[in-house]
Parts: structure tokens; C-alpha cells; sequence
């Protein structure tokens, strides 16, 4: 039996794919992977408005660094692709590691103790629905 091939879409079907999205990304924040990854597993898929509201209600940190980048997501989708913000929904978010600033922590008899501060790359993309 042959199988059914999937073609790869076209030049103009991946316009038309990613006209209706746009993105932002926060690279090089001074934050662990891990704390930022709490905030945005909270906020992915919901819509626009909603997730910056409970954001700014959000105890952490994380939850600035996170309100900003899907305020530029939101206004590059409004200013550069001409989308309407009250129908934008967060289709893909995601924490990346970035790089990790080793120190080193003084410690008794002599010894040193390593400490990594870690850092992260943020990436949120809104879609319209």
C-alpha cells in the first residue's frame, strides 16, 4: 500500500500562516529558567487581555518580565501586523535557559563553593482567533 505523502506547505501558504501571529522575545533575563517556567505555564492559552491582567496580580517576579513580553508580543501584533489585540490569544510560550554566570561562594577551612546564576531567554507568540 502507498502512502499518503504530506507536502511541505508553500511560500505563500506559510505567509498566510504566520500573518496572523506575531511574536517577542526577552532574551539574556537575569532569572532561572524554572521561576519564569511557573509564570508561563499559567498564562499559556489564554487570551490576550486576560493573561495581562492576571499577571499584574501575580505575586512573583517572573510575572513582570513575563506582563512586558506579552505586552510587545501584543503590540507587535496590533502595530506591525495590523491584528485586533481584543482577539489575541498566547498560542506559544516558552522559557529557554541562556547562559549561567559562574561565582564562586567563600566557605569555611579554606574551601569554595560554586554558585550559578542562571539566566533565561523568554519567547511568547499571540495568534488571533
Amino acid at each position: 500500500m502507498a502512502e499518503k505523502k504530506t507536502a511541505l506547505p508553500t511560500r505563500k501558504e506559510r505567509v498566510q500562516l504566520e500573518s496572523d501571529r506575531a511574536r517577542a522575545v526577552a532574551k539574556f533575563v537575569r532569572m532561572s529558567p524554572r521561576k519564569l517556567r511557573r509564570v508561563v505555564d499559567l498564562v499559556r492559552g489564554k487570551q490576550g487581555q486576560e493573561a495581562i491582567t492576571l499577571l499584574r496580580f501575580m505575586p512573583y517576579a517572573a510575572a513582570r518580565v513575563v506582563e512586558k513580553v506579552l505586552a510587545s508580543a501584543m503590540a507587535n501584533a496590533e502595530n506591525n501586523k495590523g491584528l485586533d489585540t481584543g482577539r489575541l490569544v498566547i498560542g506559544t510560550a516558552f522559557v529557554d535557559g541562556s547562559v549561567t554566570l559562574k561565582r564562586v561562594q567563600p566557605r569555611a577551612q579554606g574551601r569554595a563553593y560554586p554558585i550559578k546564576k542562571r539566566s533565561s531567554h523568554v519567547t511568547i507568540e499571540v495568534v488571533q482567533k
